[in-house]
């Protein structure tokens, strides 16, 4: 049999959406927000102790609670469940039990292990048919599937006014390496509620800094039904004060308080613009410093080691002098946390390492 090719055209799809973020970020929340904004009847998946019951005010849902154990065989079926049920979207509150809660992979190749029956390698021979039976009711479900993710935890020192105060930075998403090749879009969410995408095919939130609200869902419900891909502006940030980003400790990194603006050197790797002048109109300004900001982040994120972030960074800041003081802020905070990211990814593969 021959191959056939076919002119590629997008058509009406489903959303897989992944939501990560540290405790307090707002990730069941944002997921109903979004979930409002798709328009479909709504379910959720709850393992996080009938905590989802707690935003009715929020939307209209109905939840379906799961107690450890959380074996994947669980939300397998809570999915065709809500399928069956004729709901539209599907948030799983949270993915991460199915990895590393009671009952869940983690637990299940300890066990085997544990009882003779493998070794640290070879359990997983048992238990990934699992994890891929899971994968494959969400990749083929009828609904919208929204997964929230717990993140990794780490600590920082940030600065608020005179005094120097403890946050929570999220890093990488508690799941199985891989899980956001999965998902057509990820969202991390940051302890102040501002989110950004780690991966976007759809293309409307990539680079940007965001408040998650009804108005995100309704743009991705248009993408999805739509052939065309419509420009999209975020929702803008509170005007309330936020709080100071984490400090970067190495050298040679920033400082996310600083809004230092070099006015001279080689501008390497991000595109000329003309600066932002003071006579610009608002809406021309701000399309400027969102095209910058979106290059320079662009710059950063393919960074896979410290010392190529710290280099990447001394290029891309010489461009802050057209960026206005919060899009620097921002700038920064993502350094230091995709610093923390690098520095936990590299423990981790050590770790494996040493355990095969």
């Amino acid at each position: 049999m021959s191959a056939i090719f076919t002119k590629a055209k997008r058509k009406r799809a489903k959303l897989r959406l992944g939501v990560s973020g540290p405790s307090g970020s707002g990730k069941t929340f944002s997921s109903l927000l979004i979930a409002k904004g798709l328009g479909e009847k709504i379910a959720m998946i709850d393992t996080e102790h009938r905590s989802g019951e707690l935003y009715d005010d929020v939307a209209d849902y109905d939840v379906c609670t799961i107690e450890a154990p959380f074996t994947p065989d669980k939300y397998t079926e809570a999915i065709k469940t809500a399928e069956k049920a004729g709901y539209g979207t599907i948030i799983i509150d949270s993915l991460s039990h199915a990895w590393a809660g009671e009952g869940g992979l983690l637990d299940i190749q300890g066990k085997i292990v544990d009882s003779g029956k493998g070794n640290s390698y070879t359990a997983w021979r048992y238990v990934t048919p699992k994890h891929n039976a899971l994968v494959e009711a969400m990749l083929q479900s009828k609904c919208h599937i929204i997964a929230t993710m717990r993140s990794k935890m780490a600590y920082a020192l940030q600065q608020n006014g005179s005094k120097s105060e403890v946050v929570k930075v999220g890093m990488e998403p508690i799941q199985r390496d891989g899980m956001e090749y999965e998902f057509t879009i990820c969202f991390n969410i940051a302890i102040d509620h501002t989110a950004s995408a780690s991966k976007d095919r759809t293309r409307l939130f990539d680079g940007q800094f965001f408040k998650i609200t009804p108005e995100t869902g309704t743009k991705l419900k248009t993408w999805l039904e739509g052939p065309e891909l419509k420009a999209v502006t975020p929702a803008p940030l509170a005007e309330e004060k936020k709080a100071e980003p984490p400090k970067a400790e190495d050298r040679g990194l920033p400082n996310e308080t600083t809004t230092e603006q070099p006015q001279t050197g080689k501008r390497e790797g991000v595109t000329e613009h003309p600066p932002a002048r003071t006579e610009d109109n608002t809406e021309e300004r701000k399309t400027k410093i969102e095209a910058l900001t979106k290059e320079i982040y662009d710059v950063l994120k393919t960074c896979t080691t410290v010392d190529e972030l710290k280099e990447k960074y001394n290029q891309v800041k010489l461009n802050f002098s057209e960026l206005d003081e919060e899009a620097v802020k921002i700038i920064n905070a993502y350094t230091s946390s995709l610093k923390k990211s690098i520095e936990i990814r590299g423990k981790d593969a050590q770790k494996k390492k040493k355990a095969a």
